[in-house]
């Protein structure tokens, strides 16, 4: 997951995930009403395996590998916070957001000029049909170089071309990005 996807999914959260693998597996185990064997379908691994990870009996108790741990993750993942996170991003993709990021930006200019790409941090509000595009490519399973092409094309609108009043016909590039973060309403 790159940089631009976590930022996302950090902006349509509310509270943070479990942070512990117990606790990630306590949550699952309550979003099935208590039920190991519908944790384990959704885990892909026995039932009698879920059970031994969540006993309370310290010598019968195995802690899950990493490849599950990462399966356990995946799982609460998807299931954490549904309506907050369909509220927030009904509400991006119809108010906009603000987006924060330091990354490597230039424009298409010859080497040497005022123009080559160097880091800056940079702060936008933009609208929300740049969040539906977002939101849609992510959908689709478009990989951070899509988002990236994305945000590239409406911080040049917005931040370098001042929303078109000048510098037409400016390209960005973007790239580097060290961290994105969103902030909805």
């Amino acid at each position: 997951m790159g940089q631009i996807e976590q930022g996302l999914e950090r902006a349509l959260r509310t509270r943070p995930i479990p942070s512990s693998t117990e606790a990630r597996l306590r949550f699952l185990l309550t979003t099935h009403r208590g039920s190991t064997r519908k944790v384990a379908t959704v885990l892909g691994v026995s039932q009698r395996t879920v059970q031994r990870w969540v006993t309370k009996r310290s010598e019968a108790r195995r802690p899950p590998g990493p490849i599950q741990v990462r399966a356990i993750e995946e799982a609460v993942l998807a299931r954490w916070q549904p309506r907050v996170r369909a509220r927030r991003r009904a509400q991006a993709e119809a108010e906009g957001f603000v987006f924060h990021t330091r990354a490597r930006f230039g424009f298409a200019a010859p080497a040497g000029s005022s123009d080559d790409p160097r880091v800056r941090c940079i702060t936008q509000d933009l609208p929300g049909e740049v969040a539906r595009e977002l939101f849609a490519a992510q959908d689709a399973g478009a990989g951070e170089q899509q988002q990236t092409v994305i945000l590239a094309r409406a911080l040049g609108h917005a931040y370098f071309r001042e929303w078109g009043r000048r510098a037409h016909g400016l390209h960005i590039a973007f790239s580097d990005v060290e961290f994105a973060d969103f902030s909805i309403g």
